[in-house]
């Protein structure tokens, strides 16, 4: 049942945001969805720190979509955690510059 945290939520999003977030539920973004975690099944960020963890999102990379319907299903995608994708993603996604380092201790080219 949805909280009234959740009604907040969804309240605060703009216009533009409410209509795109619709586009997850499409049955389109769904076989993409699980082609691409078929595809590659572990988060492919964590294995940049050789981390084998398994992958349950999918992130648009590059930017993401902003609303761009071509964009949203044209991809490119990630594989990502959970954890990831609420934090890399999310910066990511708010064009935050995200510097990450190998085993190694070296950033990572990107």
């Amino acid at each position: 049942m949805p909280t009234t945290h959740d009604a907040l939520r969804r309240d605060s999003r703009s216009a533009e945001a409410t209509e795109y977030r619709k586009l997850y539920s499409t049955a389109r973004w769904k076989r993409l969805r699980e082609v691409k975690l078929a595809q590659q099944p572990l988060c492919e960020w964590c294995l940049e720190q050789e981390i084998v963890e398994p992958a349950t999102e999918v992130h648009h990379a590059d930017g993401g979509h902003k609303g761009d319907v071509v964009k949203f299903f044209a991809g490119p995608f990630v594989s990502t955690c959970k954890p990831c994708h609420s934090s890399r993603g999310q910066m990511e996604d708010h064009g935050k510059t995200v510097v990450t380092y190998g085993v190694d201790g070296y950033p990572i080219e990107r």
